[in-house]
């Protein structure tokens, strides 16, 4: 890990919170998918063999064996569902270490919840003001990013397929 001297606990750096806050926009999105490829994973595998989409993977090819395309088809949806099951599963430990129960409670409204910011705002006004939320949403955020830095997340994420 890339820790400066003496540092205990690293803090991310932007681009790794602007990271943070992509992965928890999309995560009800991998969560659908995810779901999604558990309850249909043998009939991707199925259409990836007949359909077209195995036919040419890449468009220059004028030939192509179907059935080769259909693997590399099969294992590049396998490696999708393991990256989101990852990310997802990083994401719900570093959540569950923020110490601030308000901050804790309007990420998991806002990201795990899947509801937008204007929701967010309209589900904890009686509470709290709006600046208020939105601090607790942001500071949530960079608790989560300073998690992942510290379970070395962002080293691991960048592999590609």
């Amino acid at each position: 890990m890339a820790w400066g001297q003496g540092e205990l606990f690293p803090t991310a750096n932007e681009q790794e919170i602007q990271r943070t806050k992509f992965l928890l926009g999309k995560y009800t999105k991998m969560i659908a998918l995810m779901q999604d490829f558990e309850r249909y994973e043998l009939e991707l595998k199925q259409m990836a063999i007949d359909g077209e989409a195995a036919r040419r993977i890449d468009q220059e090819d004028f030939h192509a064996d179907k059935t080769a395309n259909a693997a590399i088809l099969i294992e590049k949806q396998r490696w999708v569902y393991k990256q989101y099951k990852f990310y997802t599963q990083q994401l719900r430990r570093a959540w569950a270490l923020i110490q601030d129960d308000d901050a804790k409670r309007a990420v998991e409204y806002r990201y795990f919840k899947g509801y937008s910011r204007k929701e967010t705002l309209f589900f904890f006004r009686h509470s709290m003001s709006d600046s208020t939320i939105r601090r607790k949403i942001d500071d949530g955020t960079e608790t989560i990013a300073n998690t992942l830095k510290l379970m070395g997340f962002f080293e691991q994420d960048d592999a590609k397929f």
